[in-house]
């Protein structure tokens, strides 16, 4: 019992630890944000003397974190849309269907993963120039969905071929088309997969940079991290509003999480049973 127990302090101490290490400086970023820009450097207490909530309207306004926040927004859901909607399609077109071509196919999207995300930029955006859909929201959005294509589909093959037969079949006796089948039983069973897909794409989209840089030149296109550069930029001495408009990016995807988060831990059995 006692070697029980100290091994299990032993594991909280350490995870404590992690977790404190991981969301201090979320912390700090928030104590700064409602500070003045002096006290920052002044006062080094964990909770600020005086709460500033005008910072954040300053860096609304002044940094234009309203056009880029909007920006984000939209590329966000619709590229994660787009992705979970194309992914799900072909990786359950991977995994219950039969027709020729289909490990090639697959293969190739696999292999479409060892290429770093850099070196397929220059592709993409002679594509766009090419369909004359550069410096538009609709050629970001479709580069964006190449890019999280790939791993979304392997991630979800894998899911729809521990899928029981049984369900297939039954839900075929029921009359229901391949169409039906991927809405009505694969999907629902597929939640934890697509709540992990949707996390992983939100954060790529909403932090993305370079392919912004490189295809969009229009400042009201901007999504936020190119947005933030800027204000950084403009605004070198005015860190307290700089971490005002650090803290706004960072709200949509602490709430993204925690409305998936309770999807990513059910397993399969529990879906097929509620399904």
């Amino acid at each position: 019992m006692v070697k029980k127990l100290l091994k299990s302090s032993v594991i909280h101490f350490f995870l404590i630890t992690v977790a404190v290490t991981c969301l201090f400086p979320l912390y700090w970023m928030l104590r700064c944000s409602v500070m003045t820009n002096d006290t920052i450097y002044t006062n080094q207490s964990l909770l600020p003397p005086v709460f500033i909530l005008d910072n954040y309207r300053e860096a609304w306004q002044s940094g234009n974190f309203g056009v880029y926040f909007i920006n984000s927004i939209v590329y966000t859901g619709a590229t994660v849309f787009g992705i979970v909607l194309v992914s799900s399609l072909a990786a359950f077109a991977f995994s219950r269907l039969r027709f020729p071509g289909r490990n090639i196919l697959f293969l190739m999207f696999v292999a479409a993963m060892m290429i770093p995300l850099p070196g397929s930029f220059v592709p993409l955006v002679v594509l766009m120039n090419k369909l004359g859909l550069a410096d538009s929201r609709l050629g970001y959005i479709l580069c964006m969905i190449n890019v999280g294509l790939s791993l979304s589909i392997l991630l979800l093959k894998t899911f729809f071929d521990k899928m029981p037969s049984d369900l297939e079949d039954a839900a075929r006796i029921d009359g229901c088309s391949k169409l039906a089948i991927w809405w009505n039983v694969a999907l629902p069973l597929a939640r934890p997969a697509i709540a992990v897909i949707v996390i992983f794409n939100s954060l790529n989209v909403w932090n993305e940079y370079l392919l912004a840089k490189l295809l969009l030149t229009k400042e009201t296109l901007m999504p936020l991290q190119v947005g933030i550069l800027n204000f950084q930029g403009a605004s070198m001495a005015k860190d307290h509003i700089l971490m005002a408009g650090l803290t706004i990016t960072t709200i949509p995807i602490i709430i993204i999480y925690l409305i998936m988060q309770k999807h990513i831990i059910k397993g399969l059995a529990s879906g097929a049973v509620k399904g």
